[in-house]
C-alpha cells in the first residue's frame, strides 16, 4: 500500500487535512495510507513514505526535507487548497507524485 505523509509545525491542523484526503481516496476507491506528523516526527520514519506535501507553513523546510527523504518525492501542498482543506485536490497532487492517479 502506498503511503503518503504530511508535515506541518504540529501535525494537528493537517490532521484534518488527512481525513478528508482519506473520504477522497474512499469515494474514489484507492486503498491509501495517509498520515500527518510533525517536522520533528516526520524525520523519525519519513523514508516509509512514497510521497512526501510539506504544509504551506513550513514551505521554509522544502530543502531540508528533500535532503533527507533522498528519492522520496517532496513537494509543498498548494495554500489555497490548505487552508479550503481541499482533500481531493491535494489527493490528487500526492497521486501524481507517485504515479497514481485514476
Amino acid at each position: 500500500m502506498k503511503q503518503i505523509l504530511l508535515v506541518c509545525n504540529a501535525g494537528m491542523s493537517t490532521s484534518m487535512l488527512v481525513k478528508k484526503m482519506q473520504q477522497s481516496a474512499t469515494e474514489r476507491g484507492i486503498e491509501i495510507s495517509i498520515q500527518a506528523k510533525s517536522m520533528t516526527e516526520a524525520k523519525k520514519n519519513i523514508h516509509e513514505a512514497d510521497v512526501i506535501l510539506i504544509g504551506p507553513q513550513i514551505r521554509y523546510e522544502l530543502l531540508a526535507v528533500k535532503e533527507i527523504a533522498g528519492n522520496i518525492p517532496v513537494d509543498t501542498i498548494d495554500m489555497r487548497d490548505y487552508g479550503m482543506m481541499n482533500g481531493a485536490k491535494v489527493l490528487e497532487q500526492a497521486l501524481a507524485w507517485i504515479g497514481e492517479i485514476k
